[in-house]
This record gives structure tokens, sequence and C-alpha cells, in this order.
């Protein structure tokens, strides 16, 4: 299951990289009284629970009107809360983390857990590229397999992790009664987004497919405001903008810009665009279910097994659906599937009698499927924790780094390769934009101060 996706804590996410603080509802406060010895309670002073009672004297009933001002400790109190209580109602507020963890959310505990969350989403996206190029090593005349090995394998680990997080309790019967809609809506998406894509790269030129897929943090915008209200400042959306383009600049800096497009009829480029919208829009349908589950459980967090599980069961009925067409688009004949299949899958295991063109497998494919594993449950943790738009940030970061692994020399891929100066341009624009959008701006009360 290709996710990009992906923000956030629901205590009290994410969604949602890529704030939305829901605050569980507050709880009656009620008063026990002891009822034997061993409860610790501190002794009441008749006389004071009595006065508590009694009338008011005809001089204590006009004596409000007669009250001295409030004492700059108590104004200070009435101010922290009225804070407390904006804090908790600015839902759409966008300058704050989506989806926070109770406690401010310019807390250094807040920032470490972003810090940290984001280099092992970075460290497990560069794996990931780098481990899926060697992977194609021994497969490389099987990559539909592949392909097909992580859309269906992993619908059954998935429901496997999901099964025993359930027996301990982890699951709750609350979490698994959420509308299935929101699943298959998922499923869908992200399946016509690769059979879209698919077609789209059968006619594209090679260099023009990751230049055209870096639509996706724009659409990812578009859909989270429609999707969930949410709105961006503008540094936020300007740091989107320039990581796009510097992605656009690092991956496509050894093509002919003006030429890279020639002779290819629109209609392929649309539909890649189109592709890169649906996988966008998927994205945020899973930060709005994270949102929507915390209304729904009564502030309780919503397991990312349960998107997992059901997002990819969906996604794999319809991409077996769409088989015949995948398929078709790769070359290969229905007919000739199961035998594909079944070649792939000997390739894969390589056991027993060496198979010419199948050198470093199992080690390499296993490796690949391990990470990439590893790689969507963390990017789906920092969509809860945080935002599907920050995930998309912190993932295309790794893309520059990770063209430069590849182009040294590496084991089964000797023959490295030059990098041009636009891939350093792309590079620094990149970072640029990614601190573009990390800018904290100051709020207006904190402008109207200064």
């Amino acid at each position: 299951m290709q996710i990009m996706t992906e923000r956030l804590s629901l205590s009290a996410e994410q969604l949602s990289s890529m704030g939305l603080p829901f605050p569980s509802s507050p709880n009656p406060i009620s008063l026990h009284f002891p009822t034997h010895r061993s409860f610790a309670c501190p002794l009441v002073d008749a006389t004071k629970l009595f006065s508590v009672f009694s009338m008011p004297s005809p001089n204590e009933k006009w004596a409000h009107f007669h009250r001295p001002r409030p004492t700059a400790s108590l104004r200070n109190l009435k101010i922290k809360n009225r804070n407390i209580k904006a804090r908790f109602s600015s839902s759409n507020n966008s300058n704050s983390t989506p989806h926070a963890s109770n406690g401010d959310s310019d807390s250094p505990a807040k920032t470490k857990l972003i810090v940290v969350s984001s280099l092992i989403a970075v460290s497990l996206a560069i794996a990931n590229r780098v481990l899926y190029k060697l992977a194609l090593v021994p497969l490389k005349e099987y990559p539909f397999f592949l392909a097909q090995l992580t859309t269906f394998g992993y619908v059954m680990v998935y429901f496997s992790i999901l099964y025993l997080r359930r027996r301990a309790n982890i699951v709750t019967e609350e979490m698994l009664s959420l509308p299935k809609s929101r699943f298959m809506a998922i499923g869908f998406l992200e399946a016509l987004g690769i059979a879209t894509g698919m077609a789209a790269a059968a006619s594209l030129p090679g260099p023009a497919i990751p230049i055209l897929s870096q639509t996706f943090l724009v659409w990812q915008l578009v859909f989270s405001a429609i999707l969930l209200g949410r709105k961006y400042s503008w540094n936020q959306i300007a740091g989107c903008v320039i990581v796009t383009a510097g992605l656009a600049v690092a991956v496509g800096s050894g093509s002919d810009a003006g030429q890279i497009l020639s002779g290819v009829a629109p209609l392929w480029p649309v539909l890649m665009v189109v592709s890169s919208a649906c996988q966008a829009a998927a994205s945020i349908m899973k930060e709005f279910i994270f949102v929507d589950a915390a209304t729904r459980l009564r502030g309780k967090s919503l397991d990312i097994f349960v998107v997992n599980s059901f997002g990819s069961g969906f996604q794999a009925l319809f991409v077996l659906l769409f088989l015949p067409f995948l398929s078709n688009l790769k070359g290969i004949p229905i007919a000739q599937l199961p035998s594909y299949l079944m070649h792939g899958a000997g390739c894969f295991l390589n056991v027993g009698a060496r198979r010419p063109g199948c050198e470093g497998a199992p080690l390499l494919p296993l490796l690949y499927v391990i990470t990439n594993l590893s790689f969507n449950i963390t990017v789906l943790n920092v969509v809860k924790k945080f935002s599907a738009v920050v995930a998309s940030l912190v993932v295309m970061l790794s893309v520059p780094v990770s063209i430069y692994i590849l182009s040294l020399p590496l084991p089964f891929l000797p023959e490295g390769a030059s990098l041009s100066p636009l891939f350093l341009t792309g590079s620094s624009m990149l970072v640029l934009g990614l601190a573009f959008y990390y800018i904290p701006l100051p709020s207006k009360r904190e402008a109207k101060t200064d």
C-alpha cells in the first residue's frame, strides 16, 4: 500500500504532513464524603460549615456592590482561563500543530516529538527508496509481481496485527464500528491513483513522471482546506510551493525541461496529475478519519492499524477489480498472469537451484518489504500526530538524499551517476521551503502588543 501520506495526536495527532485539538468532554465533579476512618480527608470545622448554609446578614446582602477590584493575581488567573478556552476552541487555527496532544504545542516536549518523528520518517523514507531500487535488481523482470505482493500481502500483515491488538484490548469495539464507507473511499482513491498513474507512465517520458507527481502536495493543500476546513498562512503556502518547485528541479535536473513533454498527447500528463490528486485525497481522508474519530470515540485515540487494515483491504479489493487492465498496461496478458506471478515468486524466494538473473534474492526484496512496511506505519503515525501535509513534507525531504545515495557505487549497483548543478539548487530550494513552512508567525495579539 503506497501512502505518502500518512499528522498528530488526537488525545484531547494527525490528522493530517503533512491545529485541530479535540479535548475530552469535561467530567462532572462529584463530592464523596468519607464513610470510614481509613479514607484520608481533612476535618471540616463545624462553624465554617454552618456559615456556608446560614442566611446572610442585612449588611452582607449588599456587600457585593462594594467589593474591591480584583488583584493582579486574580486578573492573571482569569486571563489564563480565557487563554485555555481559546486554545480548545480554535480548531481551525492553522498556526498550531494539528491534532496536538494535551499541553502547549510550543513546549519543548512537543518540539522534540516533532523532530524525532520527522527524523525516523525521513530515515525510513530514504531506506525505502534505496532498497526498492536494490530489490529491483533481482526482480528486474518482475516489478509487477513486487507491486502485487505489497498490495495483497500487506493486507494479511495488517489484519494479523489488528487481531493481536484487539485481543490485547488496544483496539476497542468502538474503533472497529467506525463507518466503513470512508475506508472504502480511501481504497478506491488509492486503486484509482495506481491505475491512472500506470496508464500515464506507459506513455510519458521517464523524467516527466516524478516532476508531474509533485502536484501531490498542492492537491493536499486544496483537499485539506475543503475536507478539513483548514486555513494556511502565507508562509505555509509559500513553503509548499517552494518545496514542490525545488523537488521538481532536483528530480528533473538531468532533463531538458523545454523538450520533456514534446510530442506527448495532453491526455497523459493530465492522467498523471489526476493520479496525484487521487493519492492526495486518500491521504487527507485518512487524516479526516483520525479527526472525526476523536469526536466519535469521545477523545480516545484511534489506533492506526484500524485505518491501515481496512484502507489496505479495500485498496486490494479495487486493485483486484482493475487487475486485468493493470496487467495489460504492463504488457502481460491476463491469461499469462498466473504463470508470470509464479515465476516472480520463484525469483523472489530464490531457493533450491539458483535462478539466473535473481542474484541478491531473497535478501534484497525481503529487506525492502520489511522497510516498506515500517515506512507505511511510521508515515501514517505522522499523519495521525500532525497532519498529512507535514507527512508529505517530511517524505519529500528524503527524495534528494536518496537520489544522491543512488548516484554512488552500491552493492549490486556498482556504476554510479553524476549529478548536475541543478540538483544542488533544487535540494537547497527544498530545504528553504521547509524552513518557510515551519517559520513561527507572531499571533495577532502579540503583534498588537508590539
